[in-house]
């Protein structure tokens, strides 16, 4: 596909149009499945990119964190949100500095800058935010798994774990911060449809009522797609289960070329044998579930995963002041329209 002329069309006309856009845009590539080189037919195309703050962004009033389009599945950071993103090993937004240069659909002087300046960004940080997205992918597979083989008293079990998992980085936030926290429990059901049923005791004091909404929020969602794949079209989301799956190792590999040779590798040339076949479901068992076979390669992964982390020399944390000044040195571009 000529992702160029694509651009070019009508439809992404606000890429030039838009004040905070045309020549103000540092990057712009490949996102998805498109990225990855894991797509088939039925893939969206998606544009991820990064634009320079406005001056007003900076030295005014105004602020601004992306911008989106959801007609086209394009999302492009405001430089200032990109690197706060970047500082803490966000997967979604490293995946922008590794592609081929022949993914990348505009490069400005300051955007190949960053780019080759990705490896500032790295460090042991990405042990927990990839693997913190991995395990999301997993999580997902294995609601849908229990949702379809297991009773529904185990099931409600599964539930509770995943939750209590999800609320991980809630605790670890709060902890020794706030008086109180919540307890949560299977006891026998008092909805009539169930034999048990998870409750929460909930004793907080000082809670800070917008976080307190976030907490609510967290158990929510994972309940909510619990429930969203127990009424799914078989057909239909096996084919995203697979997905999921194809991405929850992809992280993985991802993860160990950041740790081992502090490198962001988004597409996937050597390993698409791999990722393919898990995508077209070739590890998926008819009633479901996943082979032997998979869990065998997810296992590894994380075996090696362990070892990466053991043996990285990435630093615990970015070297803020190395980014620091490549922070000062692109706003003051962005003002001034001079580079120091």
């Amino acid at each position: 596909m000529n992702f160029v002329k694509l651009m070019q069309s009508e439809e992404y006309d606000f890429l030039r149009t838009n004040e905070r856009l045309g020549n103000r845009i540092m990057l712009l590539g490949l996102g998805g499945s498109y990225a990855y080189g894991t797509n088939n037919e039925n893939s969206d195309i998606d544009f991820r990119g990064v634009t320079l703050q406005m001056p007003s962004d900076l030295l005014g009033l105004t602020e601004f964190d992306q911008y989106e389009d959801d007609k086209t599945d394009t999302v492009i950071y405001g430089f200032n949100k990109l690197v706060k993103l970047l500082v803490e090993c966000n997967p979604n937004t490293c995946e922008m500095l590794g592609l081929d240069d022949d993914q990348y659909l505009i490069m400005s002087e300051l955007g190949q800058e960053l780019k080759d300046n990705s490896h500032m960004f790295l460090s042991k940080r990405a042990i927990k935010t990839f693997g913190g997205y991995a395990d999301s992918q997993l999580r997902r597979l294995q609601n849908a798994i229990a949702r379809d083989s297991l009773p529904q008293s185990e099931r409600e079990k599964h539930i509770l774990k995943s939750v209590m998992h999800a609320l991980d980085d809630v605790n670890r936030r709060y902890y020794g911060k706030t008086e109180g926290g919540l307890k949560l429990y299977i006891d026998k059901a008092e909805n009539p449809e169930f034999d048990t049923e998870i409750f929460v005791d909930a004793n907080y004091e000082h809670f800070p009522l917008r976080d307190y909404e976030d907490v609510w929020g967290v158990m929510r969602s994972v309940v909510r797609d619990y429930d969203k794949l127990g009424k799914r079209n078989k057909k239909k989301d096996d084919n995203h289960l697979n997905k999921h799956a194809m991405h929850l190792i992809r992280l993985f590999m991802m993860a160990i070329d950041i740790l081992e040779n502090g490198e962001i590798i988004t597409h996937r040339t050597n390993d698409l044998d791999t990722l393919l076949a898990i995508r077209r479901g070739d590890f998926m068992e008819a009633d479901g579930s996943y082979s032997p076979a998979f869990f065998e390669m997810l296992d590894e992964y994380e075996r090696k995963l362990d070892e990466a982390a053991k043996k990285t020399t990435l630093p615990d944390n970015p070297d803020m002041e190395k980014v620091e000044r490549f922070v000062e040195r692109v706003n003051r571009y962005a003002v001034t329209g001079e580079l120091t």
